[in-house]
This record gives structure tokens, C-alpha cells and sequence, in this order.
């Protein structure tokens, strides 16, 4: 199972809320498919992460070069 599968967490390095680094998995249940669950003890905020995927586009977008042939 690949971490795009839900093999493994993605870990955030700070809060998206606050800026905090003192992140910590919540024990919270989450479904599969549904992300990880991630508290922050700083602004007592709690938020989950999902992977989406891949854009086709978004390493030449980035590099200012067009996508399209």
C-alpha cells in the first residue's frame, strides 16, 4: 500500500491555523480515505490532512512554462 493509499500519515510541520510546530496525531478514529486527523496544543484547534494527487500541469505552471503543446 503506497502513503498515497493511506499507508502512512502525512506529517504537517505547523499548524495551518496558528504557525505552531507543536503538532500531535489526534486519537480521534478516522475512516479510511477521509485524511489524518492532527491536533495543534497552541490554539487547541484540531484539522486533518488528505492527499488529492498529482496535477499533470503543476511542475511547468510552476517554472512559468506553458502546458500545452
Amino acid at each position: 500500500m503506497s502513503s498515497a493509499e493511506g499507508g502512512e500519515r502525512a506529517a504537517p510541520f505547523h499548524c495551518p491555523y496558528c504557525g505552531d510546530e507543536d503538532l500531535r496525531p489526534s486519537e480521534e478514529a478516522t475512516a479510511p480515505g477521509q485524511g489524518a486527523a492532527w491536533e495543534c496544543s497552541a490554539c487547541n484547534r484540531a484539522f486533518r490532512l488528505k492527499f488529492l494527487g498529482l496535477l499533470a500541469s503543476g511542475l511547468r505552471s510552476a517554472h512559468g512554462e506553458d502546458p500545452t503543446p
